[in-house]
């Protein structure tokens, strides 16, 4: 009797340990992101192998234009450790050339990143991005590289070679150059911590991990978080692609910032109106710190040097009334923000999107939002701002045709005269009892109510 009351202190003891450290570890990544990340990421312009200067180019155009109004995170997206893995041929390699160190960690491609020369990786680019008031990101892939396995790497801070800790038949669908870890072989997670002290020593302030959150693996993941913890940096970590499996927004939210919710997102009407479907159903999962992610903004010049799955060079296909519903559906939804196109090539009309003060107010400062009524191929929202006495609705119309509507005030728990404000025309009028609006094809309106 008293040996089964022992045990049974020790699993209340254990659970609750167990618990306690799970709260802590959410409470701790909850404070890196307070609010939607808001940066730039080099792969819808460039793909893979994006260059220093571009991702410099793009750093100037964000510290002197959009820096103001909170953008922060310049992200290197792929192959960075790659000199030429673009085009169809190369990318279909299942066994590319990566750069590697003695630990077989991945590290840059000095002909596209000359600064990272002499062993000095990416710190001198992130350098200059903290120069410039920013914060610095990377893309990562899940997993060891191949040619670390084949060349039987040690890893750093462990007694294990890398042959011993990978899982040869896990491996990315759609990239070659790396394979999964066996979280239970001891090294495993010697071999992430490795890696994210690198990244921390290069000043690294954001990581994007790919191929970990579909399919979803959970030990991976959690690997991810711990050797963040341990690499003495506050790393945000976003993890990629998706759909992300929403039965379980608690492990993701325990280990993760941002986490995908579709695969890529790129500029076609069919794939905003199931961004649109997907954030409906995401929206009750968002928390402050962790942040349901529509993907990045397919905005201005795009697919610049991006032969892989046949995206051509242009300009977004978006329709002004279509960028404005991405736009309007990002912000009420409180997705991270995060620029795909080649900011220095921002037309007036782009920029005025990422520069309305309003707007980025709602995507940073709102609460309770969610859809309240979709009826007619109309989509309404509601959010309120977290210190003023101001309400938030947003009308998307998925129709090939402008569509009039009417909301009560009474649905959003107001009445008599108020003032609206035309968040994106920047104009006010008094109503009374009701909101009534126009809404282009494929188009979004949004209003702030006071």
């Amino acid at each position: 009797m008293v040996m089964g009351k022992i045990k049974i202190w020790i699993f209340l003891s254990c659970f609750l340990v167990q618990l306690v450290s799970a709260q802590n570890n959410e409470n701790i990544i909850s404070s890196l992101a307070k609010n939607p990340p808001m940066g730039w990421n080099s792969y819808n312009c460039f793909g893979g192998n994006a260059t220093e200067d571009e991702v410099k180019q793009n750093a100037d155009y964000m510290a002197t234009n959009l820096k103001q109004f909170g953008w922060e995170y310049i992200v290197l997206d792929f192959l960075w450790y790659c000199d030429d893995q673009n085009s169809p041929e190369a990318f279909a390699d299942r066994r590319p050339e990566q750069h590697i160190d003695a630990f077989g960690r991945l590290i840059p491609s000095v002909k596209n990143h000359p600064s990272s020369s002499n062993g000095r990786g990416l710190k001198p680019l992130g350098d200059y991005i903290h120069s410039k008031g920013l914060k610095f990101g990377l893309h990562i892939m899940r997993g060891i590289p191949r040619q670390a396995v084949e060349q039987n790497t040690p890893i750093l801070n462990s007694e294990v070679k890398a042959g011993a800790v990978a899982n040869m038949m896990d491996t990315c669908i759609w990239y070659g150059g790396l394979v999964g870890l066996d979280m239970t072989k001891e090294g495993a997670q010697e071999y992430y911590n490795s890696i994210f002290k690198l990244y921390a020593s290069w000043g690294v302030d954001f990581i994007k991990v790919d191929d970990i959150s579909f399919p979803y693996h959970a030990d991976e993941i959690e690997a991810v978080n711990k050797a963040i913890d341990n690499c003495g940096r506050k790393i945000v970590l976003s993890l990629s692609p998706g759909p992300a499996f929403i039965g379980n927004p608690k492990h993701l939210r325990e280990h993760a910032n941002m986490w995908r919710v579709s695969a890529d997102f790129w500029d076609k009407w069919e794939s905003l109106v199931k961004q649109l479907h997907l954030c409906r159903q995401w929206a009750p999962f968002v928390t402050e710190g962790h942040w349901p992610d529509a993907d990045m903004l397919p905005l201005g010049h795009l697919a610049i040097r991006h032969e892989v799955r046949d995206n051509k060079e242009r300009y977004t296909n978006f329709t002004k009334n279509e960028q404005y519903f991405m736009m309007t559906l990002w912000l009420i939804f409180r997705s991270p923000l995060m620029m795909g196109g080649n900011m220095p090539d921002n037309d007036p009309f782009t920029l005025s999107l990422l520069t309305n003060k309003d707007m980025i107010r709602v995507n940073q400062h709102s609460v309770n939002n969610h859809e309240v009524r979709f009826v007619d191929g109309i989509s309404v929202w509601y959010a309120e701002d977290k210190t003023e006495n101001i309400i938030y609705v947003a009308f998307l119309n998925i129709n090939d045709k402008a569509i009039k509507t009417q909301l009560p005030l009474s649905a959003i728990g107001k009445k008599g005269k108020v003032k609206l404000k035309d968040i994106w025309k920047q104009s006010d009028k008094e109503i009374q009892d009701a909101i009534d609006v126009t809404i282009p094809e494929h188009g979004g309106l949004l209003f702030s109510i006071q």
